[in-house]
């Protein structure tokens, strides 16, 4: 009989350190990834009898350098982060943040300018401040935005899929150039790490053509769909996936089915149901295989899904049909450019329920509403006050205020 001391759980090999002295066997120390017994895959963790001091198994990210602009990468046995230099924020430190956040209920801040905000909204709001709230009954993404955050809907993990799982559901794409793009329209997986061997399911369109993938630890099964009818209005998807084998009918088009490499036939996912993107979308994140570098453009609807042939269809969510956050989430067919009016020549930009003015040359604020003083950082020429030093706007011009120090007409001299 062989005492484990501990077993980790995790998608790396196993270390093997077992050694005999003195008549005595020691524990196992490593990672145990895959455990069979005549070619049955038993799940250590959820048919163990009994078992003592395990952990999970976890590869040290920051080996991988994740974190962007100098920001300094922190790991503990369950999780890791970025620290952020200042003026910069989010998952890898990859987006310049807001000095003074005026965006309510939950909104991401990020600068427009170095003066203005702009609120990407949370779901079921809407509005330049993300103040109005929005009934939403079928989604409308707006893929990734000039920011690069895309719109999405995040939902609580869906349980029981390990072995069987069905998916129903129908989208609209925003325009036919949509469609040519490479989209994500779902994904589960497990810590989105972007590491080989995760588990996960993915579906996505790709050049015109949906894209679905599973990878169950032994390699990634993919389905290519024949290129969508551009003609139809809405879409339909119907896919699924038992033990091994997975299956994909799109629209009219023949089913098509795959069955997935190597021996596993479980998929352990931990992640959420995030629904038209993601929420720190950086590709990179996302498991090793048909990564889909934007979020979706359009509507999708009707979303639902089964585990067992048994059970009837249910919309994803905890209480069901409820997303636990979203960004960016409109309703399909609403603009929320209609409430908006942009004065002197500014443009309205709508992204989902995100709504903000794009304000021509000399103008700034919420509405474009404000001038650009010759002293703004926005202004077109630059001030050419040096560091340091104040810019002080004059009728005609303006003037540089030195500090202690320094002299001449820009503060330049010594």
């Amino acid at each position: 009989q062989i005492n484990f001391g501990s077993i980790f759980l995790g998608k790396v090999p196993a270390h093997e350190e077992v050694h005999r002295c003195a008549g005595q066997i020691y524990g196992y120390k490593g990672c145990i990834r895959d455990f069979q017994v005549n070619h049955k895959e038993l799940f250590i963790i959820d048919e163990a009898l009994e078992g003592r001091n395990v952990e999970n198994c976890n590869v040290p990210i920051c080996d991988y350098h994740p974190c962007h602009n100098g920001g300094t990468c922190t790991s503990d046995e369950e999780n890791w982060y970025c620290e952020c230099p200042k003026l910069y924020t989010g998952k890898l430190c990859q987006f310049a943040t807001c000095d003074e956040n005026p965006c309510g209920n939950g909104a991401t801040c990020f600068p427009k300018s170095r003066r203005d905000a702009v609120c990407l909204c949370p779901y079921g709001r809407s509005g330049i401040l993300c103040s109005d709230a929005i009934n939403i009954t079928q989604p409308s993404f707006s893929g990734t935005d000039v920011f690069g955050y895309t719109s999405f809907l995040a939902y609580s993990t869906i349980p029981n899929i390990t072995f069987y799982y069905e998916f129903r559901l129908k989208f609209q794409l925003a325009n036919h150039h949509s469609a040519l793009q490479d989209n994500l329209i779902f994904f589960t997986g497990q810590k989105g790490q972007g590491l080989n061997g995760d588990d996960f399911l993915e579906l996505g369109l790709r050049s015109g053509r949906v894209v679905y993938s599973y990878n169950l630890g032994s390699g990634t099964a993919t389905i290519i769909s024949k290129p969508l009818d551009l003609k139809l209005n809405i879409h339909v998807i119907h896919l699924g996936r038992n033990l091994q084998k997975g299956w994909l009918k799109v629209d009219d088009q023949k089913n098509k089915t795959v069955t997935s490499p190597g021996r596993l036939v479980g998929l352990n996912v931990f992640s959420q149901f995030y629904l038209g993107g993601y929420r720190e979308y950086t590709p990179e994140l996302l498991p090793k295989g048909p990564r889909f570098k934007n979020g979706f453009q359009g509507c999708i609807f009707d979303v639902q899904v089964r585990t067992s042939l048994n059970k009837g269809f249910k919309s994803p969510g905890a209480p069901e049909g409820h997303p636990n956050s979203g960004r960016s989430v409109g309703q399909c067919k609403d603009s929320p450019c209609s409430l908006i009016k942009c004065r002197n020549g500014g443009k309205c930009i709508e992204s989902g329920s995100t709504v903000y003015c794009d304000c021509l040359p000399g103008w700034k604020g919420a509405f474009c509403t404000e001038t650009v003083s010759v002293c703004d950082p926005e202004h077109d020429p630059p001030h050419l006050c040096q560091q340091g030093s104040t810019c002080v706007p004059l009728p005609s011009g303006y003037t540089c205020h030195c500090p202690l120090g320094t002299t001449g007409t820009y503060c330049e001299q010594g």
